[in-house]
Formats: structure tokens, sequence, C-alpha cells
């Protein structure tokens, strides 16, 4: 199970790579809502939550949907900036059909993209219903979320900028200065690999789960979905990230130029092993249709109908997989008001091995 980027004909300095300050704000947020899936950053995400004023807080809380499960597109920029301003000035440009589809794939399922790319909630009214729909099924707070913003794309868009920029006196502006020479030495090293040993040798610098393709004309990612995509004329952009591991974030909707946000390089015997691997380790997650889920639900919580949805599954066939890693440990289900959700353990994810974890968290 692979992500493909098409980059027959890319000349390799389409290959971009640089430091985004909006990406990176992105991955602390995304720490803050799932710390569980960064022990390593624990005491920092405790630190930030008691020191953010509480309106603050509540403003996170209540647009987290754009960073908890998968980040919003346009939170990860093509062409990054040397300020955050900068970059929340690229959003701003957007226009709102744009801006508001990618929000709500993020919002509904992030494995939803290709449904939502043909058409956008605020002309379409079944479009419409899908996207509060799914939302409804995320609980009240997301349902309301939606719903503000297919009613007025221009307020909710204001005040996630206005949230964002709250971030940078409350933490980011410290962490990002923490992390900036970090950054400035992977990005010499890749750029160096690039121009001196080419495209091959950068991209095995980048992360163990990527790497090009034999004949040259493809970059394959090792994530537990099969996507495709092209980076014809546009190229692709790689984001250097300390807060972001060990997640691999790729940009690969239709309409949007490729990026992959990578884990910064560092001496670590947990680097993530291949997907085969990790399938011959774990007998109980034999079948790919499971381990498919397993990174859908490392994501958040999510019903039935949800996983139904996201992987083209029919209702019986997702509840026999989830009986299993039930039987196995792997999930538990419980009921909120009518609907049943299935959670990922963790702990014990954890323990079958760290290269599990990695592999269904990046």
């Amino acid at each position: 199970m692979t992500l493909r980027i098409d980059i027959s004909g890319l000349p390799s300095e389409r290959l971009r790579f640089a430091a985004s300050p909006l990406a990176e704000l992105t991955a602390m947020l995304h720490v803050l809502a799932e710390p569980g899936h960064h022990p390593q950053l624990a005491d920092w995400a405790d630190g930030v939550w008691a020191g953010l004023p509480p309106e603050l807080a509540e403003r996170l809380r209540e647009a987290e949907f754009l960073w908890r499960s998968s980040q919003a597109d346009f939170l990860l920029p093509a062409r990054p900036r040397p300020d955050l301003a900068d970059e929340l000035d690229d959003v701003d440009r957007i226009d709102d059909e744009t801006y508001v589809t990618a929000a709500l794939v993020t919002t509904c399922g992030g494995d939803n993209r290709g449904r939502f790319a043909a058409s956008s909630p605020l002309t379409d009214a079944a479009a419409r219903e899908r996207a509060l729909d799914l939302a409804q099924a995320r609980g009240a707070r997301q349902e309301a979320f939606a719903e503000r913003l297919l009613a007025d794309p221009a307020a909710v868009r204001a005040r996630v900028r206005h949230t964002l920029e709250q971030c940078a006196d409350a933490f980011f502006d410290a962490a990002w200065t923490s992390v900036a020479v970090r950054l400035a030495t992977d990005l010499r090293l890749k750029n160096d690999l690039l121009r001196r040993q080419g495209v091959g040798a950068a991209l095995a610098s980048v992360s163990g789960a990527i790497a090009l393709a034999p004949d040259g004309d493809c970059i394959v990612v090792d994530k537990l979905q099969d996507k495709a995509t092209a980076a014809h004329g546009t190229g692709v952009t790689f984001i250097p990230s300390v807060f972001g591991r060990p997640h691999l974030v790729v940009v690969h909707a239709p309409g949007w130029q490729p990026v992959v946000q990578y884990p910064v390089a560092e001496p670590d015997p947990s680097e993530p092993v291949s997907l085969e691997t990790v399938t011959l380790r774990l007998e109980a997650l034999s079948h790919p249709v499971r381990l498919r889920l397993l990174r859908t639900l490392a994501r958040g919580p999510h019903t039935t109908g949800e996983l139904a949805h996201t992987w083209g599954l029919s209702l019986p066939e997702v509840s026999r997989h989830l009986a299993a890693l039930r039987r196995a440990g792997l999930v538990t289900a419980r009921r909120q008001g009518r609907y049943v959700r299935h959670t990922l353990n963790l702990p014990e994810l954890t323990a079958l091995g760290t290269d599990l974890l990695a592999a269904v968290l990046r």
C-alpha cells in the first residue's frame, strides 16, 4: 500500500526543500490535540496548555479538527515563506470554495479527499449534506464548526487566522526559535544531497518510507493507503518538522501541489521499518483492511459508518474486522448517544513495537 507522486519529466530543481512556520505551527497544534501520538513532547504540551489564556484554549479546541486527525491542505504551504504572517496572507488569498472544501475534508475525515474534490459543499447540496452528516457523526462541536463554516466562511476564516496569530505570542514564537537551527541544518543537508547526488539520495535521506521508483518517474511513499497524484509543472515541496515526528504528512488532493512534511532526522533506533516487516510481526493484523482501519483510528475515534464510508466498505465487513481488532485488544468501542465510536488503544499498540506505531501514524 503506497502513495505515489508522479514526477515524470520534472527537473530536479522543482523538488523544493524549505522550512515553513505555518506547517510547524500546525504540527505543534496537532501535538496539543493528540499528545498520545508524541510522548516525547508530553511535558511541552502540558506546559503550553497550562499557560494558555482560557479564550485561546477554547478557540484551539473549537478549530482542532483542522489539524487533529489530519491537517488541512492549506496549512502545509507549497511555497513556504520565512514569516508566519506572510503564509497566513497566502491562505487568505485562497477562494472560499477551495478553503471550505479543504477544511471539511479534514473535519469530516482525512481519507475522503477524493470524494469531496469533485464538488464544493458551498454550491452542491449533496456535498453539503454529506459533509454535515459526517461532521455530525464526529460530535456536536465538530458539527457546529462545519455548520458555521458553511453559513459564514468569511467569519470562520477570520477567526481561524486570529487564533493562529494568537498562538504566535502564546507559544509558537519561542518554540520556532528553539527548532530553527535543527531545521536549517536539515535543509542544508537535503539541498546539498539533491545538488550533489541527485533526487534518489535526497529522498532516501528524508525517510525510510520514501523512495524514488526504479524508473525515476515516481516518488513512492510507504503509507497505509493506495493513492496517486502528479507534480507535473508545479513540483514537490518537502518541509522538515521537529514537532511532527513520527508523522509523515503528504498533501495529495486533486488541485493541490504535492507537499511532504517529514520529521527531521535524529539518532533513533525505532526508525520505522517497512510495512512488510510490520505485517509479519503481527499475525493478528495480517489482513490489509485491518491495517487501514488502524490508520484511520490512530487519528481519532470513528463510528462503524464513518469507517465504511472512508474505505468504501460495507457495514458488515467493517464490523467483522473491528471485532477481530477488539478481540486482539487493540480497539475499544464506546457508545455516545446514538453513536458507537471505536478508539485505538495506543498503549497496547505501542507495546507491540514502536515500528508498528510509527507505521500507522505516518
